[in-house]
């Protein structure tokens, strides 16, 4: 009989509204926001995808040639942070997509460059941040450009067209090097579609190109009026994490997860042991 309680105990939980906690934080940094702060461990963060290293030729790192921003991140201090245990280090990119995509062999070069740094924390994995998405007809350029690229090594995917999970994976498995991970932004913040319609992206994304191969970014943001971003509520986040249950979930971004959103969704989340 105990051996049924446990095994019951997962989908108890579920049906009692409890949640499964994120297990990564996305940090974009600029001139800024150079030093994350928060208490995402609380929610069961221990994972920081850095979103770059170098963005727009300023520098978080020095030796690339670029010159450091202004107030560059003690890099001892975040990686001391218990939501970083694991980093996740983003290469060399630009704010816009448009200019990333067209100075994609400038930013290889920064990429390589920073990669063979003796950085004062240990990369747990690289992501390169020149975004993905189906109408970039020029996408497959991207793939001899990932070759020259250190393992683990992911990049960003996302679908505001709407061609659906399963063309987007057999589009992406066509030219995507197989050994380079998807983190698939789940277009909720933008309302591109529900946390359920992210949930058969996802699918499709894992049953194609492998479930270790896949990971998924949730839109902490949602529009404001007037212009803008604002945090989501503590009951949209729970929304799109309920949803997300037995995915690896990275919440994007750092600065839309404040202190109170934390409070609201800590008596929410499913112990996850980590």
């Amino acid at each position: 009989m105990l051996r049924w309680i446990i095994l019951l105990l997962p989908l108890l939980l579920t049906a009692c509204g409890a949640l499964q906690g994120p297990v990564g934080m996305v940090w974009q940094p600029d001139a800024v926001t150079t030093r994350p702060h928060g208490n995402w461990q609380q929610i069961g963060v221990h994972s920081l995808l850095v979103q770059w290293s170098i963005v727009d030729d300023l520098a978080l790192v020095s030796g690339c040639g670029a010159p450091l921003m202004a107030t560059a991140p003690d890099w001892n201090e975040v990686a001391a942070e218990p939501w970083a245990q694991d980093i996740i280090l983003g290469l060399g990119g630009r704010f816009f997509e448009n200019e990333a995509r067209a100075r994609m062999p400038e930013l290889l070069a920064q990429s390589r460059c920073i990669a063979a740094l003796p950085l004062p924390f240990k990369v747990s994995g690289w992501y390169f941040p020149v975004e993905i998405d189906p109408t970039w007809q020029d996408a497959a350029a991207l793939a001899p450009i990932l070759n020259q690229l250190p393992r683990p090594l992911w990049v960003t995917v996302y679908d505001n067209s709407n061609i659906g999970g399963k063309p987007l994976a057999d589009w992406l498995e066509h030219w995507l090097p197989p050994d380079v991970g998807v983190l698939f932004q789940d277009g909720v913040g933008l309302h591109v579609r529900s946390p359920a319609v992210a949930v058969d992206y996802m699918k499709a994304l894992q049953r194609r190109l492998g479930p270790e191969r896949v990971r998924l970014i949730g839109e902490a943001f949602r529009p404001q009026s007037g212009g803008g971003f604002r945090p989501a509520s503590v009951d949209e986040l729970a929304e799109q994490l309920r949803a997300y249950a037995g995915y690896d979930v990275y919440l994007f971004e750092a600065r839309y997860v404040p202190q109170a959103s934390i409070d609201g969704l800590r008596e929410k989340i499913k112990p996850s042991g980590r």
